[in-house]
């Protein structure tokens, strides 16, 4: 049986190799055309082809597995899910609603809020400042409730003296500042990152520690040019993508 053709990459020794390998291995995958064959090439051929041990390759393809892009059979070998997706992308466009919408369709849980010093990380948005009130939630996947990112949000104390903690378990911050608060929302700077995952973004998105995330960072701004809102969310970076949409108008 002929066996699908992964694509070729030069590994950069800075990151995990696993999860080089696996992304190249996504990549090809969701870029194959429907007459490829669905079956994979054995652990010690795809070692060879990308040059790594079959203990990184195992490990790369227990990623796509779990990830539900193959199926491994013993005996049989290992196969491509035919209906294989991808993952949601992380979209930055140019409309207050276009963020909402992002943000929304997701199961919530708030893990914490309160007053807290302003982190040193976001002082730069609250030089008026000495505390600011955070609000930590963990998001997940509607269908499957697989955790997808961590979100803290740092909120101006005046703002959040009228936000309800529970309208956050339905509802993405920006909606709730703008639509039940009523903020005066001019707009959104973002900001996107590749690192690797600490210890906490680690165990709340189950994924191995120093595997590299998605971090966003999104400064809500009303017309005066104040900063009221500053949320950082730390998106896995095996389930989403990053595009940006331009307007040339």
């Amino acid at each position: 049986m002929t066996s699908f053709a992964p694509d070729s990459i030069v590994l950069n020794r800075k990151l995990p190799l696993w999860y080089q390998v696996s992304q190249s291995l996504r990549a090809s995958i969701l870029g194959r055309s429907a007459a490829d064959p669905l079956r994979l090439p054995t652990e010690e051929q795809l070692a060879g082809h990308y040059g790594v041990s079959v203990l990184t390759m195992r490990q790369a393809l227990k990623e796509l597995e779990d990830e539900g892009l193959i199926t491994r059979h013993r005996r049989r070998g290992t196969f491509i899910e035919p209906t294989a997706q991808r993952g949601a992308p992380v979209r930055l466009l140019g409309s207050v609603d276009a963020i909402v919408a992002q943000q929304s369709g997701m199961v919530t849980e708030l893990l914490s809020h309160g007053g807290t010093p302003v982190p040193a990380d976001v002082a730069e948005y609250f030089p008026d400042l000495a505390e600011v009130t955070a609000y930590h939630r963990l998001r997940g996947d509607e269908k499957t409730g697989e955790p997808t990112n961590h979100a803290r949000n740092y909120v101006r104390p005046e703002l959040a003296a009228v936000i309800d903690p529970e309208d956050l378990v339905r509802w993405p911050m920006t909606k709730v500042l703008r639509d039940v608060v009523g903020a005066d929302i001019s707009r959104i700077t973002d900001t996107v990152e590749a690192r690797l995952a600490d210890p906490e973004t680690a165990r709340l998105l189950r994924v191995p520690l120093l595997s590299p995330i998605l971090r966003y960072t999104g400064v809500t701004y009303d017309s005066g040019g104040r900063p009221l809102d500053v949320a950082v969310i730390h998106y896995r970076g095996d389930r989403f993508s990053f595009t940006v949409t331009l307007d040339a108008h």
